[in-house]
């Protein structure tokens, strides 16, 4: 692996996510927004608190086993880049949308999406009655709810129980929604099969944020342009202090693909708390890493600013043209300083604002 970075020292080690960079966009100017909300839900034990933890607090999967059920409403802002601003709610697996106690126009007004945790490994029938109850009255109070469905602690099934799981509880709450009349609520249904103990749990969650990103298809759309442009086969912009990936190219996603990308996020954090000191911070705004697999595959990594990195999956050939691919780069981070612009000035962006980078080289 190699990394370079210019010699403007940092005022404490910042890794990725941490310490000041002049080319980074003022976040403080977007926290002010009405952040859109995610609730965790489920029944006691289903895993809930500890997605949270290891998505967004890097605790080891291991150390959740000791996690004590929530017993009321955490609530924590999520804050690391302009595209990445919204707030989790964790709900106690013993709340109940009809009780009394609780004010369902608050918790479900305000909502942008809802996680429901259901444990793959436990009986779930008592999880499919109330995920239609929840979803029922959320409707009701919110239409524009989206519903997201996580099928969890599938690491100890076999494949083909994993794909039974997820059938079965797709069926079953699709006719649940019939029985009440809402089956055109079962297109906002979408369902994942997930793990604490894999890759799964953070590609499940940036398919869920990514729909809460009103710049999405531009994000998309710069990303196609820098691919289709520069020979890389697959991109993705990552949130490097979550490993939420918030935009990729169209396409398609394969697991083995993101797990490299996130591997690669890991070995330049741990390389740069090694070699960063108070002094001389290891990565800026000029940082990139490349790592070479032995089949000639190249995964080449470029920081966009101190939240964001661009991480590229290619072929060993067309990194031959590195001055291209690093010249197209700079156009895109460009762009994409350009869209944290506007959006800090309040202004709807399209991706027809951004069809293509200037100066990009085809």
């Amino acid at each position: 692996m190699s990394s370079y970075a210019d010699e403007d020292p940092g005022s404490f080690p910042r890794g990725f996510g941490y310490g000041p960079d002049e080319n980074d966009t003022d976040i403080q100017a977007v926290a002010t927004e009405q952040k859109p909300r995610i609730l965790l839900m489920g029944l006691p034990r289903s895993g809930k608190s500890s997605i949270q933890k290891v998505v967004f607090h890097k605790v080891s999967p291991n150390e959740t086993l000791f996690l004590e059920s929530t017993n009321k409403i955490v609530k924590e802002d999520i804050s690391n880049s302009s595209f990445v601003q919204f707030q989790i709610w964790d709900l106690p697996g013993q709340f109940n949308p009809m009780d009394a106690n609780f004010d369902p126009e608050n918790i479900f007004g305000g909502c942008g999406a809802i996680i429901f945790v259901i444990d793959a490994q436990d009986e779930y029938m008592n999880a499919l009655t109330k995920l239609h109850t929840t979803v029922a009255k959320a409707f009701k109070i919110n239409p524009d709810i989206k519903f997201e469905v996580f099928i969890h602690k599938v690491d100890g099934l076999s494949d083909d129980h994993k794909i039974e799981a997820q059938r079965d509880i797709h069926q079953r709450a699709s006719d649940n929604l019939t029985d009440e009349g809402l089956e055109n609520l079962r297109l906002r249904y979408f369902f994942y099969l997930t793990s604490i103990y894999d890759h799964s749990i953070f590609e499940a969650f940036s398919k869920v944020v990514q729909k809460l990103i009103p710049q999405l298809s531009v994000l998309e759309n710069l990303l196609n342009i820098l691919t289709t442009h520069s020979g890389i086969e697959k991109a993705f912009l990552f949130d490097v202090v979550s490993k939420i990936y918030i935009a990729t190219d169209i396409s398609p996603v394969d697991m083995q693909s993101y797990e490299l990308c996130c591997d690669m996020i890991d070995v330049v954090n741990d390389v740069s708390y090694i070699y960063g000191t108070k002094e001389d911070g290891a990565f800026d705004s000029q940082s990139a890493s490349t790592i070479k697999l032995n089949n000639g595959t190249i995964l080449y990594l470029r920081e966009v600013n101190r939240y964001l990195a661009l991480v590229c999956i290619l072929r060993e050939d067309s990194f031959d043209k590195q001055g291209v691919i690093d010249y197209n780069f700079l156009c895109f981070r460009q762009a994409i300083h350009e869209v944290f612009e506007v959006r800090q000035r309040g202004q709807l962006v399209t991706s027809g604002e951004f069809n293509q980078p200037n100066g990009i080289i085809k």
